[in-house]
């Protein structure tokens, strides 16, 4: 990658027209392996259809962090979410669809597991999981530091296209563990997704700020229109967050995600407002990330405090899960901010087709 386009709005002070955030259903994406070219192939036929019998090496023995396994994923979970255009709604609960989401899930939750387990008597520890996290890192070598420093426009736009796949849907995977909780933990979770969610306001809502970002940036913010572009990395993260709201087994998992997400987002959404603002972006691009800066400061509190406290108070047998989703939050991270990094430092995409414009 060569060329660096112009920031919005700097050339010709023209901004682009900013859309709602559609309601529309996206199209099935192109397979990438062997068992996401059965899942996408039975979808698109009339339910019930036949799966393929797979030999144990093409679930078992995918790679957990793979494309092929991380889109089969991907695409089993939005059938929770909104579908794809000309898919029948009867497949979300289809028996032996849910049958292969499961196994899939074993493999990415067993590597989850074996990758963020340290051995060490801190396993469940919440308070020593979540330490290392409440303290800002020093301008250092991660994503936001980049794009602040040395990012270029491409670069930036690539980023917005990764966390499309989720934050078109913000905090919809996190309502999941609403009805799961009781008392101050659920009072105090709701409290934080009232503001993920607008406060009321259907033009503050998370997701319809970021599709203003997208417009904004120039890239197209149609729902999971880039789905086909992002890597498993990306994926992986938006994924671990349905397999942890869909099951309440998980629960504990999930609160833990959320509360490593909320504190970690406040330093990051304030470095990427001064790169956009460094690169001339558009108001509405900063105006995201912005948002994040003070919501988020408050929300991490609320989340360690009252929902972390009240759970652990009411199951302390949770604690455990609690620190495998903090863990598994910044183990994924890490990984996407890897690949970034590493196919930006080669002037390389970090996307699996460069984005035009």
């Amino acid at each position: 990658m060569t060329t660096t386009p112009t920031a919005p709005g700097t050339a010709s002070g023209a901004v682009a027209a900013v859309p709602a955030v559609s309601a529309d259903t996206a199209a099935l994406p192109r397979a990438r392996g062997e068992v996401s070219a059965a899942v996408l192939d039975v979808l698109a036929s009339p339910p019930p259809g036949r799966l393929p019998s797979f030999p144990g090496k093409a679930v078992e023995g995918a790679d957990p962090y793979g494309d092929d396994l991380q889109l089969a994923l991907y695409v089993c979970y939005e059938l929770h979410y909104r579908g794809f255009a000309g898919v029948s709604p009867d497949w979300e609960w289809d028996p032996d669809l849910l049958r292969l989401r499961a196994g899939l899930e074993r493999v990415f939750l067993d590597a989850l597991r074996r990758d963020t387990l340290t051995g060490a008597p801190s396993d469940s520890d919440v308070a020593a999981a979540l330490e290392p996290l409440l303290v800002e890192p020093a301008e250092g070598g991660g994503v936001s530091d980049f794009l602040l420093r040395e990012g270029e426009w491409w670069q930036m736009r690539e980023y917005i296209a990764h966390r499309s796949v989720y934050h078109l849907k913000e905090a919809d995977p996190h309502a999941w563990v609403i009805p799961r909780l009781d008392g101050r933990a659920k009072a105090a979770l709701v409290a934080v997704e009232y503001d993920e969610f607008g406060g009321g306001r259907g033009e503050r809502v998370h997701a319809r700020l970021f599709a203003d970002l997208m417009a904004g940036a120039g890239l197209d913010p149609s729902y999971l229109r880039y789905l086909d572009d992002v890597p498993a990395p990306a994926l992986a993260t938006v994924n671990l967050m349905s397999l942890c709201g869909l099951h309440r087994a998980l629960r504990g998992a999930l609160v833990g995600h959320f509360a490593a997400a909320e504190i970690s987002t406040a330093p990051s959404a304030r470095k990427m407002a001064r790169a956009l603002e460094r690169m001339g972006a558009a108001p509405e691009c900063v105006l995201f990330f912005t948002e994040h800066i003070e919501a988020d400061a408050v929300h991490e509190q609320v989340m360690r405090r009252d929902v972390i406290g009240d759970l652990l108070e009411r199951e302390p047998e949770l604690a455990a899960d609690v620190v495998l989703g903090i863990r598994a939050t910044e183990l994924l991270e890490e990984r996407l901010a890897g690949h970034l990094l590493n196919s930006w430092r080669r002037n390389a995409s970090s996307l699996r087709r460069p984005l035009g414009g």
